[in-house]
């Protein structure tokens, strides 16, 4: 099962407060575990919202929104992508993380990525025989 784990943001995070090198040097140990445990697929961490945009779809409109966003409580920080066998297994990985803003309340969000199987047997070869040209599709641009 693969799960996003996302670090929600903060005032800090959306102004663009750097993280303390102590936090850096407890986040990388804790990277390192995952790692080592071969369920960390993927790790980063985002810029605030002042430098991002949306997209708002209405209908066949589109209009671009410009960050910052003003629910700091609703935006991502950054995030995880992991590879475990069961929600509980995140959340105990979850629970040995760091406080991504020590001296601070915050919060990390765990949700279950689709699988291909997810969307019923009659799609899962066509899915996935999708999925591999297009991943082959960009490791052959890269």
């Amino acid at each position: 099962m693969r799960f996003m784990v996302i670090v929600k943001a903060n005032k800090d995070s959306e102004a663009g407060v750097m993280p303390s090198e102590e936090l850096l040097t407890a986040m990388g140990k804790y990277n390192e575990e995952l790692v080592k445990a071969g369920i960390m697929l993927a790790a980063e961490g985002l810029q605030p919202s002042s430098k991002g945009k949306r997209v708002r779809f209405s209908g066949d409109k589109r209009t671009v929104i410009d960050g910052p966003f003003a629910e700091t409580k609703e935006l991502i920080a950054g995030f995880w992508l992991w590879q475990v066998k069961s929600l509980d297994e995140a959340i105990e990985w979850v629970k040995r993380c760091p406080n991504p803003f020590p001296g601070a309340e915050s919060e990390i969000e765990i949700r279950q990525v689709f699988e291909a199987e997810d969307f019923g047997p009659e799609l899962t070869l066509e899915l996935r025989e999708q999925e591999e040209r297009l991943r082959a599709q960009v490791a052959a641009k890269q």
